[in-house]
């Protein structure tokens, strides 16, 4: 992005009434680096089971279906970056194009996903760990993952960035060897030989069959839409965190069909596992204990441990300490939440409140039985429902005529439609509990902007006045740009 483009993301962001208080220091390199890392390059290691058994085994056209809905979707946060170059993600998008009331309730959404993913990131490489290190308990190691993580984002974003490289190429040489082990072990007769079921099973097909996969599935994706947050981190502003979220999501995308085909392949027994499921979350480490032996089952086990607990859950405190901030500066969440460190400029005191509730999470969730499972359908359903609202965003702004345009027909409207039905179609087919629940953390969104407005503290967005949505100051940005 030019001098003059970064220029401009900074009047539009002082022009919405915000002071420029974090650091750009982000490069798009920076920001792809963060997305593999937040969706993590091995997800599938440690869910695998889960989307084989919901897809019939289909597991490879789950993912390829998944990041079919993510690329529209990430198409859509383009269009909404570039528009509102803020760090508030979709809590921004909804409340700038179609009212701060909704924009209240998008991000009270938003934050079921961003608060409940690093607790679960904890509890699930915990999980992993206990399992190469039995003596060591549960609680120990997400205390463990949850302080080490604060400690690291406090330090600032260029700590975070260099360690993000060092993690990246960890988890992708771990993977690297799982193929070529994995490929070596089908050629010598491993497994259950070459076939196209893991792609499409004509015998299985159920299109919700496989969008119930894809709303299990997904947890893998989620993250590249925080790098949204990032717009104020960003060097080359909007643009840059837009093309960085394609890139990420492609890169993934081809990662992840790449390792669930072969792991599909090296299961031993499709039909038990599609009938009794993966309880223990090791189906995946299975398949490598059958291409190379035990020692590939471990490696695999603590790279999962240590992706998720750490590279993963160290950049989902990030994303959520942004969004904390934004939705504070805007007097929709406490004032302390919006405090900056001059030294680090950071968002302290999101950060430390993220770990903390991510602590407590972690540990509650680590005495139940259902634990993982019910943090997973929580995240996936709270992330669903705020990529339905990042699209009804876009076609909303499209309405207004006053509205500066950002991007052509196609991704303004032709595609927000598209997403929508995909994601619609996929939440109807999502698990039952996480849909009562999720819609019971909607409502009690309901009844807390209810008393906001009922104690005169009606959601409002700086650089807006009550009677027109989208910033009144769009005319005279659109000015600068000549």
């Amino acid at each position: 992005m030019t001098a003059v483009g970064r220029l401009d993301d900074v009047r539009r962001l002082e022009q919405y009434g915000y002071k420029p208080e974090l650091r750009r220091t982000l490069s798009f390199g920076d920001l792809l680096i963060y997305g593999l890392i937040y969706m993590v390059v091995i997800a599938p290691f440690g869910i695998f089971g889960s989307v084989f058994q919901a897809s019939a085994g289909m597991v490879v056209l789950a993912y390829a279906v998944g990041v079919v809905a993510m690329l529209v979707t990430a198409s859509s946060y383009g269009v909404m970056v570039r528009a509102y170059p803020t760090a508030g993600s979709v809590y921004a998008y909804a409340g700038r194009a179609i009212a701060p009331w909704v924009g209240f309730l998008a991000g009270w959404t938003i934050l079921l996903d961003y608060i409940l993913v690093p607790g679960l990131l904890s509890l699930v490489a915990a999980a992993s760990m206990t399992a190469v290190l039995p003596g060591v308990p549960v609680w120990a190691w997400i205390v463990i993952f949850v302080v080490v993580n604060a400690g690291l984002n406090l330090r600032g974003i260029k700590t975070t960035r260099r360690l993000n490289k060092a993690f990246l190429v960890g988890a992708l040489a771990v993977l690297g060897l799982y193929l070529i082990a994995g490929l070596l072990a089908l050629m010598s007769g491993a497994g259950r030989g070459f076939s196209w079921a893991p792609v499409f099973d004509s015998s299985q097909f159920q299109l919700g069959l496989i969008a119930a996969a894809v709303s299990v599935g997904m947890l893998s994706f989620l993250g590249f839409d925080a790098l949204s947050t990032m717009a104020e981190d960003a060097k080359g502003g909007a643009r840059q965190v837009s093309r960085a979220q394609i890139a990420a999501l492609g890169v993934t995308g081809v990662l992840f069909m790449a390792q669930t085909f072969v792991a599909a392949l090296l299961v031993e027994d499709p039909a038990k596992l599609i009938a009794e499921g993966d309880p223990a979350g090791t189906a995946f480490y299975d398949t490598a204990r059958v291409a190379a032996g035990p020692w590939l089952a471990t490696l695999t086990a603590l790279a999962t441990a240590l992706a998720w607990g750490l590279a993963n859950n160290m950049v989902a405190q990030v994303g959520t300490s942004r969004l904390l901030y934004a939705m504070a500066r805007d007097g929709q969440l406490p004032a302390f939440l919006a405090r900056v460190s001059p030294m680090r400029s950071v968002p302290t005191n999101g950060i430390l409140l993220t770990a903390a509730v991510s602590l407590g999470l972690g540990l509650l969730m680590a005495a139940r039985e259902d634990g993982i499972s019910l943090m997973a359908s929580l995240v996936n359903f709270g992330a669903i429902l705020s990529f339905i609202v990042v699209h009804l965003s876009v076609l909303a702004r499209n309405l207004r005529p006053q509205q500066r345009r950002v991007a052509g027909v196609f991704r303004s409207w032709v595609l927000p439609v598209i997403g929508i039905a995909i994601l619609v179609v996929v939440i109807v087919n999502a698990n039952i509990l996480a849909q009562k629940l999720g819609f019971a953390w909607l409502c009690l969104g309901v009844v807390v902007l209810g008393l906001m407005v009922a104690t005169g503290r009606r959601p409002r967005l700086a650089g807006m006045d009550d009677s027109q949505p989208g910033p009144v100051t769009d005319a005279v940005v659109a000015g600068h740009r000549g």
